[in-house]
């Protein structure tokens, strides 16, 4: 017996049985299809989970068999309606496809909603994928996919879920990253600054748009940072495809041996159409990551994607030259963010061929005691290290860096002085023309030849104060001058080696010594790798020294018992005698002469008498 028809406010009245009946009902005959809007009103975010999970599973009984045959949206089919009104058959296709897009709008707000369930939103998002792939054909239906991404892209409730079910279930399928991408690009369009600036009036949900663009854009970022990189599979053309592959399944599951040649035809069509997909997906990779740069990116996400651009994006790029404008605009912020953009400019130089006139002239102008306390320090002076290995470096560029590092390192941390330290040795190594400043005396004739090469160069100034720099001890560097050719380091010294051999932290003062040796003779030297300094800190160093081994240390405690109080180097020009158990004092005066005084017991007395008289006196 069939339940009674629903009527509105009614939904709390029908039980789970009930519409488990309204289920087998819908499916097993056509005369039952009023069941079919009487349990979409149970796919609702506030409906008890298991009246939502039963409808759903009927739902998607019903439609999965007639997805591929449903016609378009009514948007795109109303050229046909004419002919809807004569056909019967299509007049009921049309209206089911009208309820099945009401269907998929219903799962989707489940998705999107707070009050929903984990285990529910898991199986509806299932769900929705499962729809995705059954287009018509077998091909990828992307305006349901669509319409869920820009759902998770603007819900307001949290997407740690959704993000974890895309990343471990559904990116490692090609052409939903390819989908994926193509609906990012539409919605980052949406967030263009044109839009994002128009005005203070909020926005739907009382919102100001600035604040929405804001969380949009977090969004966005996070999905395409969970969407595994192009490279991780050896072959992409041979990656698997979410659309069509439980088609091809049931198709070639019941071929014979005879039907080989066919099955060999339809293998060879199914990765004709993932490698077209491959050549495809890195340009809409391109397109997406470079509509993403141009918006206003909050300041988390900046350094975010600077962080992980060099890795994740430049690699996979068809043009990696593209992304020149949006490096160097971040490399002339200055600070942090320039810090963090020399990464991806430095290969973009290196191996893609990128002309950067400035690019040591910024990079000197980074050089400050605050970057040995950021938290990139690491990579920063690694990737110092790199640019500074080329030989072709002018002498005045070399020495200006040198100089510049050997003067912050009287101020750094102890670990940051031991990096200074070694990428000083890389630098009077690397370039034997600056060996001069390690030990110069006044009126050197090689330091004076390449001061006045200096004051040559364009743009440098001549240092006019003739009279204060024939003083003894003046230095004529210029630590306060951002440009590395005003500096005038090549007629200064680096007097600052001298003094970290008096360093208060050992491993420093040791490991200077190592600038003392001849570096110009390259072939008993070798350089030394910046990034086993890079690591440091108060607590290595610590440990290091704690570890370390050494042969003689001072001791506050006697090798052997000692016989008296007080040994006789404790008193030069005394000598102390036992005769007969009497105490003798011999005190040398100055012609060399011992003069023997003996203590008796009746003079000791008055002495002490009188000490107490004196001390009580004064």
């Amino acid at each position: 017996m069939a339940p009674a028809p629903i009527r509105s406010g009614d939904g709390k009245k029908y039980k789970l049985k009930d519409l488990k009946a309204l289920g087998h009902q819908l499916l097993s005959s056509r005369a039952h299809i009023n069941n079919l809007p009487l349990l979409l009103t149970f796919v609702t975010p506030s409906s008890p989970p298991q009246h939502v999970l039963e409808s759903v599973l009927s739902l998607q009984s019903f439609f999965t068999p007639f997805i591929p045959d449903l016609p378009p949206p009514p948007s795109a089919s109303s050229s046909l309606k004419g002919e809807t009104q004569k056909d019967p058959e299509l007049i009921y296709r049309t209206w089911l496809r009208s309820k099945f897009d009401e269907f998929v709008r219903s799962l989707i707000d489940i998705v999107a909603s707070s009050e929903a369930e984990d285990t529910l939103k898991e199986i509806v998002f299932d769900t929705i994928m499962e729809f995705v792939k059954l287009g018509k054909g077998g091909s990828f239906q992307s305006a349901i996919y669509h319409r869920l991404i820009h759902s998770i892209v603007n819900m307001p409730a949290d997407i740690d879920l959704l993000l974890e079910l895309l990343s471990s279930k559904y990116f490692k399928y090609i052409d939903i990253c390819y989908f994926t991408y193509i609906s990012l690009e539409k919605l980052i369009q949406k967030l263009e600054p044109k839009e994002v600036s128009t005005g203070n009036i909020g926005d739907g949900d009382g919102r100001h748009p600035r604040a929405s663009s804001e969380h949009s854009i977090h969004r966005v970022h996070r999905i395409m940072s969970h969407i595994p990189p192009l490279g991780c599979k050896d072959n992409i053309s041979d990656s698997e495809m979410w659309s069509g592959s439980e088609l091809n399944a049931k198709e070639t599951s019941g071929l014979s041996k005879a039907d080989g040649k066919q099955l060999k035809s339809e293998k060879n069509a199914n990765v004709l159409s993932a490698a077209k997909i491959a050549k495809k997906i890195r340009l809409k990779f391109t397109k997406a990551w470079l509509s993403f740069l141009r918006l206003p990116l909050p300041l988390d996400v900046y350094k975010e994607v600077l962080v992980n651009l060099h890795q994740a994006v430049i690699p996979y790029l068809s043009n990696p030259i593209m992304l020149c404008d949006f490096l160097t605009r971040s490399y002339d912020i200055g600070g942090v963010v320039s810090v963090l953009a020399l990464s991806s400019l430095f290969i973009l130089m290196t191996q893609h061929g990128l002309e950067y006139p400035n690019f040591y002239e910024k990079l000197y102008a980074l050089l400050q005691p605050s970057i040995f306390m950021a938290k990139h320090r690491a990579k920063f002076l690694e990737l110092l290290d790199s640019c500074l290995k080329s030989h072709l470096l002018p002498a005045y560029l070399a020495a200006a860096f040198a100089k510049k590092l050997s003067r912050m390192a009287l101020s750094v941390p102890p670990s940051g002085a031991l990096m200074i330290i070694a990428l000083i040795h890389n630098l009077l190594r690397r370039h034997p023309s600056i060996n001069c400043l390690v030990h110069k005396e006044d009126g050197d004739t090689a330091a004076n030849e390449q001061a006045k090469v200096e004051k040559d160069i364009p743009g440098s100034e001549k240092d006019d104060s003739s009279d204060v720099s024939k003083k003894l001890g003046f230095d004529h560097f210029r630590d306060e001058e951002v440009n590395p050719i005003k500096a005038n380091a090549m007629r200064s010294s680096l007097w600052e080696i001298d003094s970290l051999r008096h360093h208060y932290c050992p491993p420093v003062s040791r490991f200077v010594l190592s600038l003392e040796n001849d570096l110009t003779v390259r072939a008993k030297t070798t350089e030394i790798n910046v990034k086993d300094f890079s690591s440091g800190s108060y607590a290595t160093i610590f440990g290091d020294e704690m570890r370390r081994r050494v042969k003689q240390v001072p001791l506050a405690f006697y090798k052997a018992t000692p016989s008296s109080l007080f040994s006789e180097s404790d008193f030069p020009g005394w000598t102390f005698q036992y005769e007969n158990g009497e105490e003798k004092n011999i005190v040398n005066d100055n012609s060399g002469c011992g003069t023997t005084t003996d203590i008796i017991p009746e003079e000791q007395n008055e002495l002490s008498a009188k000490r107490q008289r004196v001390e009580c006196s004064s």
